[in-house]
């Protein structure tokens, strides 16, 4: 073999060494970059879907903060209807009892309200007390029911209101204090029963 097949061999062998080694160098590089690149699809996969989560979540938490609202407006917009409501049909009421006051059943219930507080009282003082508005009954009343009467300073609405000092008892059958317990105790219930 001569200097120049020798040469060429060398030359031959080296480069295919060479090529084997490149193309494993390059297969090396390949696998190490399509392992960085699975690597790091994942991590964003990860991250989308931490992301997405999180985003869920906010607008989970944002849709029911205005539910939240929504239903507290909601509620006292229906409490202001309903008071609304209510102070209508109390005014009604008030002049269902100013009507009820001219009337010859008011006049028996005033004499019904002074006999119990007489019979209730027994032998102890007692002062009975007649709404201011009713100054015009109050000789019809006292002769009727045999019991001397005081008009009341304050006004109450109506009815009778009787002190029995010795025991400090407070007989009240006024229509400001049955008016004000109706009032407070009101309440208007929903089609389905719910307050």
């Amino acid at each position: 073999m001569t200097l120049d097949e020798k040469i060429a061999k060398i030359q031959t062998s080296s480069m295919e060494a060479a090529r084997a080694e490149g193309n494993e160098i390059i297969t090396s590089y390949r696998a190490a970059l399509d392992k960085v690149f699975e690597d790091h699809k994942q991590e964003a996969v990860r991250q989308m879907e931490t992301r997405i989560k999180a985003e869920t979540v906010n607008a989970r938490q944002q849709k029911n903060q205005a539910m939240a609202k929504a239903q507290l407006d909601l509620k006292r917009q229906e409490g202001r209807v309903q008071k609304e409501l209510k102070d209508k049909v109390f005014r009604e009421v008030m002049e269902l009892v100013a009507s009820y006051m001219k009337t010859e059943k008011y006049r028996d219930f005033l004499l019904r309200c002074i006999r119990k507080s007489v019979e209730f009282a027994g032998d102890e003082g007692l002062t009975i007390y007649i709404n201011p508005s009713d100054q015009e009954m109050k000789e019809e009343l006292e002769l009727k029911s045999g019991t001397m009467l005081t008009i009341s300073n304050e006004d109450f609405i109506g009815g009778v209101r009787a002190v029995i000092r010795g025991r400090n008892i407070l007989i009240d059958h006024s229509f400001r204090t049955a008016l004000r317990s109706e009032y407070d105790e009101f309440v208007f219930l929903g089609g389905d029963g719910v307050v």
